[in-house]
């Protein structure tokens, strides 16, 4: 999948843990977006994380 154009932010592997400890792989995606901002001046689609844009570290186009 994409990763976030800003901070780079991509899917995070890990375990699911049960009560009794049982494993199993499990992923955490993060909330992207796809979304027209402004890079360089010049407009451009690219993946964002709902979090960067709730920051207001990008300008929406």
């Amino acid at each position: 999948m994409a990763k976030d154009f800003i901070n780079g932010k991509r899917t995070r592997f890990g375990n699911k843990r049960s009560h009794a400890l049982n494993s199993s792989r499990r992923n955490w995606n993060p909330n992207l977006q796809k979304v027209r901002i402004l890079v360089d001046g010049k407009p451009k689609k690219v993946w964002i994380t709902a979090r960067t844009l709730k920051s207001g570290k990008v300008t929406r186009v």
